[in-house]
């Protein structure tokens, strides 16, 4: 089943967790990622934030809680990387803008994305968690905007499922598109339990 060896996943997260090709970051490289050969489904996030920088561990906040939530997950089933895979856009934090955390470093994907995912062979369920996230592996299906692309996503079910981002500061944007409790993540929670069986 496996047309990629363990071995070169593990020599490629090793490098990932070396690299330091962004320059000028605030609080220096810490790249943050868990994947394996087994994964089946993926979590592609924006970058990590300041709190999970320090800590070390991809969505170790309040948002992680509430997405753990969304995919009727406990805490160590979402981290046991033969199952899930964790692989935000960018894999530092990336600093504070005005309006919160800045984008995720445009240097990082290109770098590492494609050479991660074709040696995750197993992914059958890829979450894709904003619009970073969205419109690089959607590109051109992408909506016009993430509510669009979001209210949508019947039209990429099974296989890709576009979210908000979980941050308690959408809740706002939750509450104006009930869809998403009500039609989607019930969705997304069958389908888990489904691959995670």
């Amino acid at each position: 089943m496996l047309a990629v060896p363990i071995t070169r996943l593990t020599q490629l997260l090793h490098d990932v967790r070396g690299c330091s090709i962004c320059t000028g970051l605030p609080l220096g490289p810490r790249p943050l990622l868990q994947g394996s050969a087994t994964s089946r489904i993926l979590i592609a996030g924006q970058a990590p934030g300041r709190r999970t920088h320090e800590s070390g561990i991809p969505f170790d906040d309040m948002s992680g809680k509430r997405l753990r939530s969304w995919l009727g997950i406990d805490r160590e089933t979402f981290y046991d990387a033969g199952r899930i895979a964790i692989l935000p856009m960018g894999f530092c934090y990336p600093g504070t803008g005005k309006s919160g955390d800045l984008p995720p470093r445009k240097e990082c994907a290109p770098a590492w994305r494609d050479r991660l995912l074709q040696a995750m062979p197993g992914i059958e369920l890829t979450v894709l968690i904003g619009s970073y996230a969205q419109r690089w592996h959607l590109g051109a299906r992408c909506g016009r905007s993430l509510a669009s692309t979001v209210s949508d996503w019947e039209r990429f079910w099974p296989d890709l499922v576009p979210l908000p981002h979980p941050s308690p500061r959408n809740v706002g944007w939750l509450q104006k598109n009930p869809h998403v409790e009500q039609e989607l993540l019930p969705a997304l929670r069958r389908q888990v339990q489904v691959l995670l069986r």
